[in-house]
């Protein structure tokens, strides 16, 4: 009977010491290719055939959402037709444990003909056509596969997919790529509404419950109830903030009071409540009542003039989280 278990923590731990080793390959070459691509006006064009190939398709999506212009082409379609797709100024990526299949030792060649000479080699046999035949070499070494038959490729599309994931990190850092524009490249669903959803996107400015710190409770509990956020927010004559009071206020005041009737909202509120500008992430906001435990953040400008409240509702209900 087959040890499950351990057959699968021993694919585990061999890619893990795959991938170890790569930091050994990361040489002037790597950081050749890093800079070839950065100073270059072209896209980046990554070919590859097999299990090569769709890790290939992987690298390039990575760089697309990290702002490096990239292009895949399966090595078998160049052949036939696709390799009207390379221009003189774009950089090749030819993906390739053995550096030695047939498609390459065709493809190689023709792309020089057509007249572009920077072609980067990324491959696991330095030894190899393809290697001898590029600018430079990105070594994706694997001394086999994790594969008990060493056939599979295991490590070595491991290797190659993490190789491709460093030298576009290395762009984004190069190019000072931020999470501002991480956002324009990926608006959809809740991963591109964090970066991009701000508090005025979500918050509804024209629900603005407050009342003066002198009103007394029946007029604090009716603001409250009117506004439906579970809050009103105390403010001056220049409706500057002062305070807020939220329904777990009011149950601890019903505890601690056996009469009401002359208490005022200053003798309620609580006087440092959690504020958040128009202009911040929604999704900051939520970490800011998450990390409180509480449900809602009172909006005020730079002078702390109370714009409304936003929330945890507000946030769930446009998907930020």
């Amino acid at each position: 009977m087959v040890d499950i278990k351990s057959v699968a923590r021993k694919v585990i731990q061999d890619e893990t010491v795959a991938i170890q080793n790569l930091i050994n390959y990361i040489d002037d070459d790597f950081e050749a290719v890093v800079r070839l691509i950065y100073e270059n006006k072209g896209r980046v064009i990554i070919t590859g055939i097999g299990k090569s190939a769709i890790i290939a398709t992987k690298i390039v999506a990575t760089m697309n959402s990290t702002g490096t212009p990239a292009v895949f082409m399966h090595a078998a379609d160049a052949i036939h037709g696709d390799l009207g797709m390379i221009r003189e100024e774009d950089v090749v990526i030819c993906v390739s444990k053995s550096g030695n299949t047939p498609e390459i030792k065709v493809l190689i060649p023709l792309i020089r003909n057509n007249g572009n000479n920077n072609i980067v080699a990324m491959v696991s046999n330095t030894d190899s056509f393809l290697a001898k035949n590029s600018l430079y070499v990105l070594k994706a070494k694997v001394e086999k596969e994790a594969c008990p038959l060493n056939l599979a490729p295991t490590n070595s599309t491991t290797a190659q997919l993490v190789l491709g994931d460093a030298l576009a990190m290395c762009l984004v850092e190069c190019r000072s790529f931020s999470s501002r524009d991480f956002a324009r490249f990926h608006p959809g669903g809740s991963l591109g509404k964090r970066l991009y959803t701000r508090v005025s996107d979500v918050y509804d400015g024209t629900n603005r419950p407050c009342i003066t710190r002198e009103a007394g409770i029946r007029p604090v509990i009716l603001a409250m109830s009117k506004g439906r956020l579970g809050a009103v927010a105390i403010v001056d004559g220049e409706e500057r903030l002062e305070g807020i009071i939220t329904d777990g206020d009011l149950r601890r005041m019903m505890e601690k009071y056996d009469d009401v009737d002359g208490l005022t909202a200053k003798d309620v509120m609580s006087k440092s409540p959690k504020t958040i500008s128009e202009d911040e992430l929604a999704y900051n906001a939520y970490r800011m009542m998450e990390q409180n435990s509480i449900t809602q953040l009172v909006v005020v400008d730079k002078d702390r003039h109370y714009k409304g409240m936003v929330h945890i509702h507000d946030i769930l209900r446009e998907g930020v989280v």
